[in-house]
């Protein structure tokens, strides 16, 4: 067993680590940067070290500054949480070098997931369905528009090392394919240093759905259902729930059983999600997370199991502690992401929390790192809590939602809370009949949101 965990990540999934390795007996080292001396996975950790400045680039980001923090402190083991350097092969294999362990999938895994074409060519050879679309990266424009011509309009370009919805841009002509495509290497250069650029046919009314597998690395793997993430703005998911309101019994077993089949075959360790879009009963992979999702939590409550805990496990070297068996869905779970923005408008804005309290009740769930008197950096991502209820039907989870909204209180600043109130009213909510573009149609003819 591990002695010492430290967490390389900051806010409420750190606090989330923190919480499963107490509870496993395991010690805790926090991490953080000098924006985040008063920060509560700070607080609440055994022991913590600064790292660098604000910056993430100095900070979170320094593979140097989080060995060494580690190698000072004892730890045995990191936990990377999600983003940062949760999908950073280099950083894994600097851990190996180092005898760290990672709380992960392997570098060589990360590695090839982490391109969008090497991803899309493994899971094509493992059986798992794709996007039609081009074979490897696209060279320049006259290739794009062969392509555009080949399997028609509309098509999406994307960063092979794009992720968060950076680089992705639609073509729906051959008349917008230049601009289209020029703008998607831009931004691939410009967040990722990488130009190069895929593409696929555009779906045009599809669902976003997620396969949670787990791994132990040893040619065993199981799938915990879908998740359903499809209301989202600009790519950014706000609402998910599990089980989706649009998967049959059928589909379910049978996408999960390719995804978990598709895991074993390259004995992959640990939690990972398998990211398709959905319409008209079929599935098109788009990538693959080899990281624990923020939105792990609706799945942890349909299922009854603790991701974390889990993933500690194996990385320690133990089997799954649950076979595809044992996994049975309970009720219907939904998550809600609170962020620190403005609404309508979605600008960030970090400040002090006057006044914090967070709702209760049976299947309610509140995970944050806030507290009264907190003062949300502006230099991070403006997520700053998730609401997660879990009731025994979908009809159920959205009223307990609805009280649930009702009860939290955040004072000081403005968050998005107003939108989910507003979403809650809509009829297309409740029946579940949206696609991934419903949102921004939704935001557009109600805020003029463009």
């Amino acid at each position: 067993m591990f002695k010492k965990i430290l967490v390389a990540n900051r806010g409420e999934i750190a606090l989330r680590v923190i919480r499963a390795a107490r509870e496993m007996g395991i010690g805790s080292v926090a991490v953080h940067s000098t924006a985040d001396s008063d920060a509560m996975h700070v607080r609440m950790a055994d022991e913590s070290v600064c790292i660098g400045p604000a910056s993430s680039t100095e900070s979170y980001l320094s593979i140097p500054a989080i060995i060494a923090a580690a190698e000072i402190t004892g730890a045995d083991a990191i936990h990377p949480g999600y983003g940062f350097l949760s999908e950073n092969a280099t950083f894994v294999q600097a851990l190996q070098d180092h005898d760290i362990n990672f709380i992960g999938p392997t570098a060589e895994h990360i590695r090839v997931m982490g391109d969008k074409i090497s991803a899309k060519d493994t899971m094509r050879a493992l059986g798992v369905p794709c996007v039609p679309g081009s074979e490897g990266g696209v060279p320049d424009l006259d290739a794009a528009l062969k392509i555009g011509e080949e399997f028609g309009y509309p098509v999406i370009i994307k960063a092979t090392a794009g992720g968060g919805g950076r680089g992705m841009k639609v073509a729906n002509s051959a008349e917008e394919m230049p601009t289209a495509f020029s703008s998607a290497r831009s931004e691939g250069k410009a967040a990722f240093g990488n130009d190069e650029v895929y593409i696929e046919k555009y779906l045009t009314t599809p669902r976003h759905i997620e396969i949670q597998v787990f791994g132990d690395g040893k040619g065993r793997a199981v799938h915990l259902g879908e998740r359903d993430c499809s209301l989202q703005r600009r790519h950014q998911k706000v609402f998910e729930e599990a089980p989706g309101p649009a998967i049959s019994a059928e589909e379910r077993a049978r996408i999960g059983e390719v995804c978990a089949n598709a895991v074993a075959k390259i004995n992959y360790i640990g939690a990972g999600t398998i990211e398709f879009l959905y319409e008209k009963g079929e599935f098109y992979f788009i990538e693959m997370n080899t990281r624990l999702q923020v939105e792990h939590p609706v799945t942890e409550a349909i299922f009854g199991v603790d991701l974390v805990r889990e993933q500690i496990r194996v990385a320690e070297g133990h089997d799954l502690s649950f076979t595809q068996d044992d996994l049975i869905i309970n009720g219907h779970a939904i998550e809600v992401r609170i962020n620190a923005e403005t609404f309508p408008g979605f600008a960030p804005r970090p400040g002090k929390i006057n006044a914090y309290h967070a709702p209760g009740g049976l299947g309610v769930r509140m995970d944050s790192a806030l507290y009264d008197g907190y003062s949300i950096p502006p230099h991070y991502d403006s997520l700053i809590g998730k609401l997660i209820v879990h009731a025994p039907d979908r009809k159920a989870a959205l009223a307990r939602l609805e009280r649930a909204l009702g009860e939290l209180i955040i004072d000081g600043i403005e968050t998005t809370i107003p939108l989910f109130h507003a979403l809650l009213q809509e009829p297309e909510v409740h029946s579940g009949d949206y696609n991934i573009h419903w949102l921004e149609h939704w935001l557009e003819q109600k805020f003029d949101d463009k």
